[in-house]
Parts: structure tokens; sequence; C-alpha cells
């Protein structure tokens, strides 16, 4: 599950840098989850298991943390160009500075030692091995520092930010909150255990469930408020196909008399008839034209017993109406009066408008 979602923000998230490939923040967002993307396959058995086979035990384990210091640098690197302006690039050098060094000693750790000794998990390393823990000791410090950091500026930004995006900010404060409390609790496990002592297996598992309860948590804030954004879009995408589709009646009866107020469309492609922008240009383009098409033919609905009272009819009554004056249309009958506005709703509003359109459209769909 956690996975899904973090492929998903990964695609997401490099689909927006492809957007603005010129937009640091972003660009930064972008590989932060890529890093982080790439170090849970690393890090599960058949992933390591793959890799420590073809360059040596130990290898997987390596990876995965130069990939998580990867992860926690590019992340710090989007609240710098986000906050720091100018300086941003100037502070984002000297970042990367630190975190070159940090992934260059934690390799030199490494490499100095057995590959057996890096080959099992966390829970089961020789930390007694000075190298070991520095290992585990180095990564998860620079870890915590960065973690940290970004935390407290997602909490800053969330105080001054309006939901949606205060919420997804909070919930990034709160996982990376959580996961840097994580790495300072596994540091001291590291210290522990390098002197000799022990710590209880049940300690060692709640710590990890909780970096991986906390991984989703941060994930889940950073993708919060472009993913809501992805739902209303939707819900309005499907809502404007729906109202396209129930003004249909009244727009083929008002184009098949007034044929030359169809507006030319832009495309008439498969792909224009389901992209969001084509969906949206068809839903206002037909509302131009019922609208323009009600106004050239309400001439034709005028009674003389009622005068020009046609903005008190009923959709039901001005649907029967419309249909009466096709007929009359089509045989080349004179107007008998100026134009007036039709189904006028009392709200100055557009979605009011549609809304008695549609009334109207439907009203003719079930009259004959």
């Amino acid at each position: 599950m956690l996975l899904l979602i973090i492929a998903a923000a990964v695609i997401w998230r490099l689909f927006l840098w492809s957007r603005a490939p010129h937009d640091a923040p972003t660009r930064s967002v972008a590989l932060s989850l890529l890093s982080a993307g790439l170090s849970y396959p690393v890090a599960m058995p058949g992933g390591a298991t793959g890799i420590d086979t073809v360059a040596g035990d130990g290898a997987a384990k390596l990876v995965q943390n130069v990939l998580l210091l990867g992860t926690v640098y590019f992340l710090m690197c989007f609240y710098l160009y986000s906050a720091d302006g100018r300086a941003a690039r100037r502070r984002a050098r000297r970042e990367a500075v630190v975190v070159t060094v940090v992934a260059a000693a934690i390799i030199l750790a490494a490499v100095s030692v057995p590959h057996e000794a890096l080959a099992g998990s966390f829970s089961t390393a020789n930390m007694t091995i000075s190298q070991v823990a520095f290992f585990y000791a180095a990564a998860g410090l620079y870890l915590m520092y960065a973690l940290g950091a970004a935390g407290r500026w997602s909490a800053r930004y969330a105080r001054m930010s309006r939901r949606p995006h205060a919420t997804g900010l909070w919930m990034t404060a709160i996982g990376l909150g959580a996961m840097a409390v994580a790495c300072v609790v596994r540091a001291v496990f590291v210290a522990v255990r390098w002197r000799g002592g022990s710590v209880p297996h049940q300690l060692t598992a709640g710590v990890a469930v909780e970096l991986v309860v906390s991984s989703l948590v941060f994930v889940t804030g950073i993708t919060y408020s472009g993913a809501r954004a992805r739902v209303t879009a939707t819900r309005l995408w499907l809502r404007r196909r729906r109202d396209h589709r129930r003004l249909t009646p009244l727009w083929q009866l008002l184009i098949d008399v007034y044929p030359g107020n169809e507006l030319r469309p832009a495309s008439r492609g498969l792909w224009d008839r389901w992209r969001a922008r084509g969906v949206h240009r068809r839903y206002h383009r037909r509302i131009v034209e019922c609208r323009d098409g009600l106004l050239d033919i309400s001439p034709y609905l005028v009674r003389a017993e009622d005068g020009t009272g046609l903005l008190d009819l009923e959709p039901t009554q001005l649907a029967r109406r419309l249909r009466l004056a096709v007929p009359m249309i089509k045989n080349g009958v004179p107007a008998p009066s100026q134009g007036v506005a039709l189904a006028v709703p009392q709200e100055d509003d557009r979605n009011a408008d549609v809304r008695q359109l549609i009334a109207v459209s439907d009203a003719l769909r079930l009259t004959v």
C-alpha cells in the first residue's frame, strides 16, 4: 500500500516537473520523492537480495541509506528554494557539501568491514563493530538534522497557510517530526549496542513501524493539496460532461431551426471530447449556443393573451411553446415581435443560469 502511494506521488511530481523544468522547488520535490521511491524497493527483501547477489552482501543497505540521504537533502532544497530566494542556491550548495561528506563517510565505513557485517537488518547488525555503528549513527544523525529542519519549516508554513494547503503542510510536518524522533531513538539504540548493551526487540520493531507510518503521513501530506485539487477538477469535469449531455434536447431543437448559431469547434477529434480543456470548452460553447437560440426563438413564443410575459413561464410551459414554435419558423413565418431573454434565473450566477437551461432541456425531453 505504501509503495503504491509513493509510486503515485513520484509519477505525479515527475509530471509536474516536466511541465515546469526550470522551477527549482518543483524539481527538488520530484527528486526527493524519486529518491524515496527508489529506496523502498531496495529495502524490500526481493530488491535487497538481488542487489546483494550482484554487488555483494551489504550493498543494498548502502544504496538504501545513500538514497535516503538524497531524499532528505532534496527535501531541504525545496524549502530553501521556497523561502530563501537569492540565497537559496548558495545554501543548497553548502548543504550538498554536508550530505556528500556524510555519504562518503558511510561508504568508507561500509567498505572497511566485511560485506557480511551489513548484510542483516538494523536489529541484527553487530553494532560492537565501530564501523557498523558509525554507518548507522552517521546516516541517522544526518536524517534527524534534515528531517527536523524540514519539519520546522513545514509547521511554520502551515501556520501561514489556509486550507487545504495548511492541512497538507501539517500532515507533512507531523510525518517529518515523527521520522526525526525515530532517527533520534535509533541513534540512542546504536550507542547502547555499541557499548555492548542490548535493546528489546519490541522497541526496535516499534520504531520501525513508526518510521513506516510517519513516512506514509509525510507522503500523504505533500500530495494532499495536489490530490484534492485533482479530485475537485475531476468532479467538475464529470459534472460538466453530464450537464453538456442534459442540454442536448434544448440545444438540438434550437440548432435545427438556427444552424448559424452553432459555433465552430476548436477540434472535432475524439481526444478533445475527453480531455479537461475540451470538455470545458464544449460545455461553455453549448451554453452560449442555447442562449443565442432562445433569444432568436423568443418572438415566436409570445401569445396575444399574455403579451410578453415569457419570463414567468415554468420550464414545462416554455418547453411546450418551443415545440410549437419550431413549425412556424420552418414554414417561414416572420417574427411577430422583438426578442427577449428566456429562462432567466433569479440569481445572478452562471451555475443558476445553467440549472435553468437544464430544467427547460429536461422538460423538452419529457414533452412530445
